[in-house]
């Protein structure tokens, strides 16, 4: 899809995958190419932007919406109000943030161009909008802040070809312009939550520290450290060009076990989304408690699953009723929910940078569930990645 005169970058998806897989040798493309911001909105970012709400509002309407532990099905006019709501503000995002961009720009010795940053903030959301698909497999949903992370490191990546800041001041460059688009999503969420009557979202804050490292901190999603934001990015960029097959449905579901201690094995369910990857879940039952465990592949997002292991996740939240947390053992991912009004939680602990094993339900304790995805063999889960 040719957006205007320069060097061609093919169609839409080739020009999706070059800035994803290939963003070193992209930029300069970019930067050379005569457009307009109107085109790059709606040539590149409107069909890319609508990738996310209409994957939620199928997957919504198959599946349900999880929020914490309980599963709702929206009627068919909320759902498509939610999703044209997320639609439209997400487009509302590109502009102001490529308008942020392009205004602190010349502050850390940059050249103020709104054509180049709208490229950039195009090109930095891109990830997230492409991993909108997942949210068509609600297991899998999550995946879309881990590349909305990587949108990050390509912002960054991306700020010196495109619009001229020195290297040495990117790095303060995109926390700082992160900032806006952290303000922003957290206005995006509570339109969206006031229009359609779901649950809003916490506030967002980030701290940032000027030279080669600071740390981001999101209540309610992370913590994560950007010295390790290169290294991470260069793990995405090294990927096999995104040619990662994902594991066989079969071999997911021979990990489950056939009962968990008094829990008895009731139910298997899977689901798949081509090559993006696949997950296999089974629901075990003891009179009124119910455990669901889950296997997921993330096959050829592997390293965007990787990335926000090796940046550092962390959050944590406390009060009188139970306790969420989220933290990195050794590079991996771990989240641990507890409910004690309902005795309800959740366990979920990323395996191999890749794959991810989730027990949640309604258990005797946290220690249920942290049992039940220890039952998965890691060992035997990691060696199928090979």
């Amino acid at each position: 899809m040719e957006l205007g005169k320069g060097p061609e970058l093919g169609g839409l998806l080739d020009r999706a995958k070059a800035i994803i897989l290939q963003p070193s040798e992209t930029w300069p493309t970019l930067a050379a190419e005569q457009t307009t911001p109107g085109d790059i909105v709606t040539r590149y970012a409107l069909p890319l932007a609508a990738i996310g709400p209409i994957a939620s509002f199928i997957g919504g309407q198959v599946f349900g919406i999880s929020l914490f532990l309980v599963t709702f099905k929206p009627g068919l006019m909320t759902g498509l109000t939610m999703a044209l709501t997320s639609f439209v503000m997400s487009l509302i995002s590109l502009v102001i943030v490529a308008l942020v961009a392009d205004f602190l720009a010349p502050n850390f010795g940059g050249q103020a161009n709104r054509t180049q940053a709208f490229k950039l903030v195009a090109a930095s959301m891109t990830p997230g909008w492409i991993a909108g698909i997942l949210g068509i497999i609600p297991a899998l949903a999550a995946l879309g802040i881990i590349a909305s992370i990587y949108g990050i490191y390509l912002f960054y990546k991306g700020s010196t070809p495109l619009m001229k800041v020195p290297e040495d001041k990117s790095i303060v460059y995109t926390l700082v312009t992160v900032v806006a688009a952290i303000v922003l999503g957290f206005v995006a969420a509570t339109i969206t939550s006031t229009v359609t009557g779901a649950l809003g979202v916490g506030a967002a804050g980030l701290a940032a520290n000027s030279g080669d490292s600071a740390e981001v901190n999101i209540p309610g999603v992370g913590k994560f450290d950007t010295a390790n934001l290169e290294q991470a990015g260069k793990q995405m960029e090294a990927a096999a060009n995104g040619q990662v097959p994902p594991v066989d449905t079969a071999k997911l579901q021979a990990l489950l076990p056939a009962s968990l201690g008094a829990y008895t094995r009731t139910a298997l369910d899977t689901g798949a989304m081509g090559a993006m990857g696949k997950g296999v879940s089974a629901t075990y039952t003891s009179g009124d408690k119910s455990i669901k465990l889950s296997v997921i592949d993330s096959a050829g997002l592997g390293a965007l699953a990787g990335l926000a292991g090796a940046m550092g996740a962390e959050q944590s939240h406390e009060d009188a009723d139970g306790y969420d947390r989220t933290s990195t053992v050794g590079g991996q991912i771990v989240v641990e929910k507890w409910s004690k009004g309902s005795s309800s939680g959740e366990f979920s602990q990323q395996v191999a940078s890749r794959f991810f094993i989730s027990a949640e339900g309604e258990a005797g304790s946290i220690d249920e569930l942290k049992s039940a995805v220890a039952s998965i063999d890691q060992g035997a889960l990691a060696g199928l990645a090979k």
